[in-house]
């Protein structure tokens, strides 16, 4: 159980590195702007492979999914369609203040939510069984979050400090931190899609033949649809009124690019999924944690690796080093909350899990 729990920890942490990494392409393109590369990705990583993979590993897809209980879906769709506004609003953000500064707000804003919130109102499947923020993993997990925030803050203000000297007009910069601040109240609504939904639509799934990875992929293609509805929409529009169809054409390489990104949005979904099932009843919670500080990590390696700090200030890297290890310090507290936790009584002879009493298996 100790193994599959670190290797669960393992792949939240690579979903959280895919997922800060995978905006890297933009500093590459040359012709695209915002509504060509945002569709691409989104169509390559929010609909095509998820689908095609879940219709491969998922034996009588449509038929089972027929059975699940409509609002399970609705639920799951709704959730995404917030984080898909999250979405748009992030790569906004992205081109008005950088990788560090937008993702640092995003993270920040956004991680109280997603790790708090399942051990409030638990999720489904084996999250049900989630222990309460009152005990021991509880108090851990909530004290790694707490680093976390600060880690976040020194993220901020390293970021801040970086720009004061750089030619950003207030408008701009007002604009893209308004983004970043709305897309982080709405960006958990991916991550408790699943934590919500997987019960019901996993168990239907595995009861129709689906292994537990082709369950979870099929998982998030049933829950992508409204978040990509939102994102393609938008592109859609902006290309529209712009007028810009043409420039598709002409830079194949932007195109790679920005399918690259679709691949690796799909990649992060995967193994994001895999670890925080793998992790148990406390995976909704400490996988959220630990893919958000990942994340941000892999941002701000982006950031450094592209030039953002290099002319930075010595205060805003002294702020920069400090955060990072900040955050180091909260994946240490945050993954101890797992060792915390109590295991729950076993049940009487002949009575069922809690899995069996709700119709769900465990995941």
């Amino acid at each position: 159980m100790a193994a599959e729990a670190l290797a669960g920890m393992g792949l939240v942490l690579l979903a959280g590195i895919l997922s800060g990494a995978s905006p890297a392409p933009l500093k590459a393109m040359r012709r695209y702007g915002f509504e060509h590369w945002s569709l691409l990705a989104a169509v390559c990583g929010q609909v095509a492979l998820p689908w095609v993979a879940a219709w491969m590993l998922c034996p009588g897809l449509g038929a089972a999914l027929g059975s699940v209980d409509p609002g399970a879906l609705i639920l799951a769709n709704l959730l995404s369609a917030a984080w898909g506004v999250a979405a748009v609003l992030y790569g906004l953000s992205l081109v008005r203040i950088g990788f560090g500064l937008a993702v640092g707000l995003l993270t920040g804003i956004g991680l109280p939510i997603g790790v708090l919130l399942p051990l409030m109102l638990r999720g489904s499947g084996g999250f049900a069984d989630a222990p309460g923020l009152a005990s021991a993993s509880g108090i851990a997990i909530a004290a790694g979050t707490l680093l976390m925030l600060v880690a976040v803050a020194c993220f901020a203000g390293a970021g801040m400090r970086r720009d004061a000297g750089r030619s950003i007009s207030s408008g701009s910069l007002r604009t893209g931190l308004a983004m970043a601040v709305g897309a982080g109240v709405l960006q958990a609504g991916l991550g408790l899609a699943f934590v919500y939904t997987q019960g019901p639509i996993g168990a239907a799934l595995r009861a129709g033949g689906a292994g537990e990875s082709g369950a979870g992929i099929g998982v998030w293609a049933v829950t992508l649809p409204g978040g990509a509805a939102v994102g393609i929409g938008y592109a859609t529009w902006m290309l529209i009124r712009r007028g810009t169809w043409r420039i598709f054409a002409s830079s194949p390489r932007d195109g790679m690019l920005a399918l690259a990104m679709g691949v690796m949005f799909f990649l992060f979904l995967a193994c994001l999924g895999a670890g925080m099932c793998r992790m148990g009843a406390l995976g909704a919670s400490i996988g959220f944690g630990l893919y958000q500080i990942a994340q941000l990590a892999a941002a701000q390696a982006v950031g450094l690796a592209s030039g953002e700090w290099r002319e930075a200030p010595r205060g805003a890297m002294r702020r920069l080093w400090s955060a990072i290890a900040i955050a180091s310090l909260a994946v240490v507290v945050m993954a101890a909350g797992r060792w915390f936790a109590v295991a729950p009584a076993p049940a009487p002879a002949g009575a069922g899990t809690s899995s069996e009493t709700t119709g769900v298996t465990m995941v």
